[in-house]
């Protein structure tokens, strides 16, 4: 078939098919106009492009939640010895940056008014509010002890008893409430500022910089920025808007004051990264520029070469970008990143076709570029049907990132292919300089890859093989997976340091991980809720989890309520006595007994609580089954607790948007359903354990949902890059028999096999990224393999894989130096892989024709 689409095109004129590639190139361009048109453009959100898993609606619309209220948040501390300087500090930061809301929203520091309307609303239900001691001691029996603390209140001269609140509380119940309300924090306000003080983390941190920031005042402001932090354009907005409002500050207190800003939050992370990674990429990249034109010039003497190389790689581009704007609408730059890897194979069409004119110009000087076409045309239609189908089999898994990589990759090696049929009997048609320099290197080569293999072929060949297998399997032994997120991170140490720095203030923040408490009525979930408080307060003392923030505290159940009127009875039904032996009036006794008889049924209820100003704190994190829950009441006070439980996020790829799959389903949508923020967890798997026997509450984890995920496209990447090994095999037996098949397919299963070896041997562990930059060997090592087979002189391939292997280490191999986590992995995949495959290729192609 491929020979009868060969004869087919040669009954072209070389005029023909360069007006056939002229009319392919327009109807390409006319396609991306008309997608660019249509809005089509960049995405350059990283998160755009991370699976969707899909979850029950509760769970689904917790995660939407907390995304909604703790992404893309910031936290600055403003550091000195002195107080009143890190707090003027703070107030300039504040200042400067509310008056920037095209790029920062909610920015914050203390909030009296929330803490004033929670006072104001739990005062008329105070006869159904009690604290969980006082709850004990009236339950045993031991009001004595209630009405001794209110005597010690009277007579302290700090104390917060006065004639008002007595008349109202006579046995100062309610001040007690408040504080148990208030959630325990090392921060105090100052000025309407949260300040916190740095201290040394334990016993033996006390070297001179620690000792030097002991004492030190921290000033916090909290803000949110309006954009994902993970999209350029508004990271970089964000980024200059701090960085003015912090330099206004400092020249605002002057040089003599001694004033340094802490920062946490993901989009310092993300900055980072990005500027990571462009340095790197700039400076390799033009390294490995520099490095193909001077491959290029050495190997042909010529410019033509170069040029006709570059067409190639540009007609690729456009074919993958039409493509790909068609059909997503939107190309994502981590595809253009792992998509420019098809310029490693695009190109070797261009080596093959020039180092097939240099050698069959040798025997004939009147070779053409139609002729050298023609002679590269079956191995080079096998290599680009085999590469898209395991481009495209990529492509049937549902992840994003995937499939516009698949797509973009596949496009383009067919728009290189379409160049070399089409574009070069015309363009590359030149006469060529000799190359038998070139040529007689690539020819020793082979006879030397000849001489090593033929006295391999009895038991020799055998215990080399036995040896291969050996290190292959003492590598894959040694070859562990990480498919955690985390280990993609890899900030600056000063950012890193700085952040825990602020953590540590703001007494551990708030995690990535929440709990999801779910139950049919709200009732119901109130009352897990609670069940759920003593576990949370268990594992806090135990060091396990640092702080945590449970609607329970804030909004009692029902049953609760009336438990705690049932034992306030106890004092209402003795009041006169009561007043009696702590010194009050008797005649306060008919109004305090008026007014607690009349509140019997006035009870909080999440309607009422979540209506109020007091309730608009915490509407986030209450889910009602209708959809028209709290949410609606959540502005910028929903961000209050944050005082003690800021999140100071460190991921950069980490705001991922795939997340935790829950165990229990919620297929009607009746569901109630509540959040729990989790802050300073130190062992997840002790958390997991304490709260698995409670009914109706589950861990939502997110970095592990991720990483799952990774882990499992991770998986399915390299089965289906087996399944596409297995699939070139059938068809190459088409052609050459089953025989040669196994040989021609057996150089990219034995590199990727001897890769993930070295990977086991190097010590890195196996990531997706890892599994991607497979792919590419795996379509290199095809293509090598297939010019080798095809060709009746072998150097003039060896010359061109020789040329390709370079020009692809150089391009991609470098990525390896790089500090980039997900970069470093790719590039030392290709660097082994590539490394592998050329020594292979040429090796295996000696044996099949002693085997011959």
């Amino acid at each position: 078939m491929i020979l009868n689409l060969s004869d087919r095109l040669s009954r072209l004129s070389a005029n023909t098919r360069l007006v056939i590639w002229l009319v392919l190139l327009a109807a390409m361009a006319l396609l991306a106009a008309q997608a660019l048109n249509r809005g089509a453009g960049v995405q350059s959100d990283i998160l755009a492009m991370l699976p969707k898993i899909q979850e029950d609606p509760l769970t689904q619309r917790a995660i939407d939640r907390v995304e909604q209220q703790l992404a893309n948040r910031i936290y600055l501390g403003v550091v000195s010895p002195d107080q009143a300087t890190a707090v003027k500090g703070a107030k300039q930061l504040l200042s400067a940056l509310q008056g920037a809301p095209e790029a920062f929203t909610q920015v914050q520091s203390a909030d009296m008014q929330g803490a004033q309307a929670l006072n104001r609303f739990y005062f008329p239900y105070r006869f159904h509010l009690l604290t969980t001691q006082q709850k004990d001691l009236l339950a045993s029996g031991q009001l004595a002890k209630l009405e001794a603390n209110t005597l010690a209140q009277l007579y302290n001269a700090f104390g917060y008893a006065n004639s008002q609140l007595l008349s109202q509380d006579p046995l100062l119940l309610y001040p007690e409430l408040l504080k148990q309300l208030s959630p325990q924090r090392r921060l105090k306000v100052v000025d309407g500022i949260l300040v916190g003080q740095e201290l040394a983390q334990d016993a033996t941190d006390r070297t001179s910089l620690n000792k030097d920031r002991q004492g030190n005042s921290v000033a916090i402001v909290m803000a949110k920025g309006v954009g994902s932090a993970f999209n350029p354009k508004a990271q970089e907005l964000q980024l200059a808007k701090l960085q003015e409002a912090i330099n206004q500050m400092r020249q605002s207190l002057g040089s003599e004051q001694r004033v340094s800003v802490l920062k946490g939050g993901a989009l310092f992370h993300a900055a980072a990264a990005t500027t990571q990674a462009k340095r790197e990429v700039s400076s390799l990249g033009l390294a490995s520029l520099i490095g193909v034109i001077l491959l290029v010039w050495l190997a042909f003497r010529s410019i033509m070469p170069l040029t006709i190389a570059a067409l190639t790689i540009a007609t690729s581009l456009l074919f993958a970008l039409s493509a790909t704007l068609w059909i997503f609408t939107q190309v994502h730059l981590l595809t253009l990143v792992f998509g420019t890897s098809l310029i490693g194979i695009a190109i070797d069409y261009s080596f093959h076709f020039y180092c097939e004119r240099l050698q069959s110009q040798k025997a004939d000087s009147g070779i053409t570029a139609t002729n050298a076409v023609a002679r590269v045309f079956p191995a080079a239609s096998l290599a680009l049907l085999t590469t898209v189908i395991a481009y495209l089999a990529i492509g049937l898994t549902p992840f994003p990132g995937m499939q516009q990589v698949a797509v973009f990759c596949a496009a383009g090696l067919l728009g290189a292919y379409l160049t070399l049929i089409f574009a070069y009997p015309k363009l590359a048609s030149s006469a060529m300089k000799p190359g038998d320099r070139a040529l007689g290197l690539a020819a020793r080569y082979l006879n030397a890859m000849q001489t090593i293999a033929r006295p391999l072929s009895g038991l020799k060949g055998v215990a080399l093989a036995a040896g291969l297998l050996l290190v292959a399997i003492f590598g894959l032994n040694r070859l562990g997976v990480n498919d955690d997120i985390r280990a993609l991170q890899q900030s600056p140490l000063s950012l890193t340091q700085g952040e825990q720095r602020l953590r540590q203030v703001m007494s551990g923040g708030t995690d990535n991980q929440f709990i999801l408490v779910r139950a049919e009525t709200a009732e119901e979930l109130l009352t897990r809720l609670e069940a759920l408080s003593p576990t949370l307060g268990s594992l806090q003392h135990q060091g396990v989890l640092g702080n945590s923030v449970n609607l329970a505290r804030y909004l009692p159940s029902q049953a609760s309520q009336q438990e705690a009127y049932r034992l306030q009875g106890q004092i209402y039904n003795k009041l006169p006595q009561v007043l009696a032996r702590i010194g009050l009036e008797g005649d306060l006794a008919p109004s305090l007994m008026a007014s607690f008889e009349a509140s019997v049924n006035e009870t909080i209820t999440p309607n009422n609580f979540f209506a109020s100003l007091a309730g608009e704190l915490f509407a986030p994190l209450w889910l009602a089954p209708d959809g028209t829950d709290a949410q609606a009441h959540a502005h910028a006070h929903a961000h209050a607790h944050a005082h003690a439980h800021a999140q100071i996020q460190a991921q950069a790829q980490a705001q991922a948007q795939t997340q935790a799959s829950d165990k229990t389903s919620d297929s009607d949508g009746a569901t109630y359903g509540a959040i729990v923020l989790l802050g300073g967890i130190t062992d997840l798997h002790a958390l997991t354990q304490a709260i698995g026997p409670l009914s109706g509450v589950t861990l939502v984890d997110k970095v592990q949902d991720i990483s799952d995920v990774m882990a499992k496209y991770r998986s399915l990447t390299l089965s289906l890059l087996g399944l596409a090994l297995v699939v070139a095999g059938l068809i190459f037996s088409l052609r050459f028999g089953l025989k040669m098949a196994l040989w021609i397919t057996a150089v990219p299963a034995l590199a990727a096999l001897l890769t993930l070896a070295g990977l086991g041997l190097a010590g890195s562990p196996l990531t997706l990224f890892h599994a991607l930059a497979l792919i590419l060997v795996f379509g290199i090592g095809v293509d090598y393999s297939l010019f080798f087979a095809e060709s009746h002189r072998g150097e003039g391939v060896m010359m061109a894989v020789f040329m390709s292997a370079c020009s692809t280490l150089m391009a991609f191999g470098l990525l390896a130096f790089s500090q980039t986590p997900a970069i470093h992995y790719f590039g030392l995949t290709l660097l082994l892989g590539i490394g592998l495959t050329f020594v292979l290729s040429p090796f295996i192609h000696t044996l099949t024709r002693i085997d011959k």
